[in-house]
């Protein structure tokens, strides 16, 4: 979790230079610094001990010797200053989806707002709306904007909230003072976002496992101590919930924290239609009193007569009566995955080679990647033009001649523009082997004119995959207005794949939408949009997102073997 502070931190920096006006290369090598560091695999306080940071892309001597500064003090003077030379909460504004510098510099020089809540009520009292560049319309999306982020600071995104999970359970598994552990609730169903982080666990010893847990290093505050359970507060102003329950009962507890409302009503009702009581501790035979203990939740749903039901499905939405019927799916696995098909090097925004991105690849397993960098209509980007792309394709194809057990697919993330053209031309097209094709621009237009963009990005039979198709970041971004049916309907009839982004402020397509997508008989293909090596682990949320859909390994185009790999006829 220490990577993921200093990567904020390195953020938060690059955002009020950004106020400030500064340079821009000034700006840009921050916020690299902390996409280098949020992605890394390394623990981010050994490299800094062992005078490494600098060998991490993007990382030059003084913002090494910043992050050493931080990883000491648990302060950087730098940062601090900063801070004080931005008036009031203009950086806490710019988490507001939309509000960027130059916006926030033009709404404090003309109406001196300084916060959350005097936007707020600037546009409600409408006078955003008689600014210069403003207008009824952008008024209310800050109003939307608004509320989106006060919904968000509310819940937790998965991406933040596993890894802390894993975190705390890895640490108190070596502890020794637990055996079984894991968490509950939404988080054990992957959601793409949670509330507070439940964890169940069992212990020999539960007040020596409970104390273990509280003084755990990312403890702020110690909201509630007991001798099986506790809560605490992270430096991240996360909460948390250790419960500590008896091993015979684990299964059953895991199972009655983990389902649904929905779900366990209905578990409930099966129970009682065989005679049986289940609660959080037991089953309990009506008849006799006698109780039936789980080890594992899968015995639950065995004890009831039936099939185990993955945590990820159960949501009361098919899942009890396709497992009473023997009909359940069997989900993709992360171990199906045999490569990734959105992947960014130091081409264009990317902050590894190709080889380097290989070679992670490798060390997961991975049969081949896609290197798909993007074409030059974002100029933030540093996209391809027309001779880099050739330039690439000729690159990789040296590579593949030394690369006997991995294969390296020549790739874009081609831009759709606002005119429904593609950014390379066919000719460019035609000599790329995995077309993945994007909408990043225009995403206010009409719902027909947004749609009709990606279905003719559809037709162009060159384009094997559409990325993030509907555009949503979560907590920050609404979907663009499209119409999702439409656009599954002309992926299955024009053969066309469509992602679902691992990034886990993507996710996107979302899981309804992915088991929408099967149902008509779309591939899917899951991509990390990775943007450094450490971006490639996050194949696990795709995974996740691709099982919450009821999607099966052969519904995932990623989990075919390299020869395999075809898409459009």
């Amino acid at each position: 979790m220490r990577n993921s502070e200093v990567a904020r931190l390195l953020y938060d920096i690059s955002e009020l230079l950004e106020i400030k006006g500064e340079n821009t290369f000034k700006i840009r090598a921050y916020s690299k610094a902390a996409r280098a560091i949020e992605g890394s695999t390394g623990d981010i306080e050994k490299i800094a001990e062992e005078k490494r940071l600098k060998q991490i892309p993007g990382v030059g001597e003084k913002i090494a010797e910043k992050i050493e500064e931080y990883l000491a003090t648990g302060k950087l003077g730098f940062y601090e200053e900063l801070k004080k030379q931005v008036p009031g909460e203009l950086h806490e504004l710019l988490k507001i989806p939309g509000i960027g510098p130059k916006t926030l510099q033009f709404l404090y020089s003309e109406l001196e707002i300084k916060t959350v809540e005097e936007l707020e009520r600037a546009a409600r009292e409408h006078r955003l709306r008689r600014l210069t560049r403003f207008g009824e319309t952008k008024e209310e999306n800050i109003l939307r904007a608004i509320e989106r982020y006060k919904q968000r600071s509310t819940r937790i995104p998965l991406g933040t909230a596993l890894p802390l999970a894993k975190e705390i359970a890895e640490a108190l598994k070596k502890s020794g003072f637990v055996e079984n552990i894991e968490p509950a609730g939404s988080l054990r169903r992957r959601k793409e976002t949670v509330g507070d982080i439940d964890i169940l666990a069992t212990s020999k010893d539960p007040e020596a496992a409970i104390e273990a847990f509280v003084n755990l290093p990312m403890v702020k505050d110690v909201l509630g101590k007991g001798s099986t359970k506790a809560t605490i507060v992270t430096r991240e102003a996360i909460q948390v919930d250790l419960r500590i329950v008896e091993r015979k009962s684990f299964g059953t507890s895991l199972q009655y924290f983990t389902g649904s409302k929905e779900h366990n009503i209905k578990l409930r009702d099966i129970a009682r239609q065989k005679g049986l009581k289940l609660s959080e501790y037991d089953l309990e035979e009506v008849s006799t009193g006698r109780r039936i203990y789980c080890e594992s939740d899968d015995e639950v749903y065995e004890t009831l007569g039936l099939l185990p039901i993955p945590p990820e499905i159960r949501e009361d939405a098919g899942e009890i009566e396709a497992s009473l019927e023997g009909k359940l799916p069997r989900l993709v696995e992360p171990g199906d995955i045999k490569g990734d098909f959105h992947v960014h090097t130091d081409w264009s925004e990317g902050t590894n080679t190709i080889p380097e991105m290989v070679e992670a690849a490798r060390k997961l397993g991975y049969e081949y990647i896609a290197v798909t960098d993007h074409s030059r209509a974002i100029g933030i980007t540093n996209g391809l033009d027309e001779e880099r792309m050739v330039a690439q394709i000729d690159e990789i194809r040296k590579l593949n001649d030394n690369l006997p057990d991995f294969h390296i697919f020549t790739g874009t993330e081609v831009d759709i523009k606002s005119d429904s053209s593609l950014d390379f031309p066919d000719s460019i097209l035609r000599q790329i082997d995995v077309v993945v094709a994007a909408l990043h621009t225009g995403q206010r237009q009409t719902r027909r004119e947004i749609t009709g963009r990606l279905i003719t990005a559809m037709e162009n039979e060159n384009v094997d995959i559409i990325a993030h198709p509907t555009g949503r970041i979560i907590g920050e971004r609404e979907a663009y207005d499209v119409d999702i049916d439409a656009l599954l309907d002309a992926a299955a009839s024009t053969g066309t794949a469509l992602e679902i982004n691992a990034y886990p402020g993507r996710l996107d397509l979302s899981d309804v939408n992915a088991r929408k997508a099967k149902s008509k008989g779309v591939v899917l293909s899951i991509g990390t949009d990775a943007h450094n090596m450490g971006h490639l682990g996050f194949m696990e949320f795709g995974v996740n997102v691709a099982r919450m859909g009821w999607l099966e390994k052969g519904d995932v185009m990623n989990t075919r073997k390299a020869g395999d790999v075809k898409f459009k006829d």
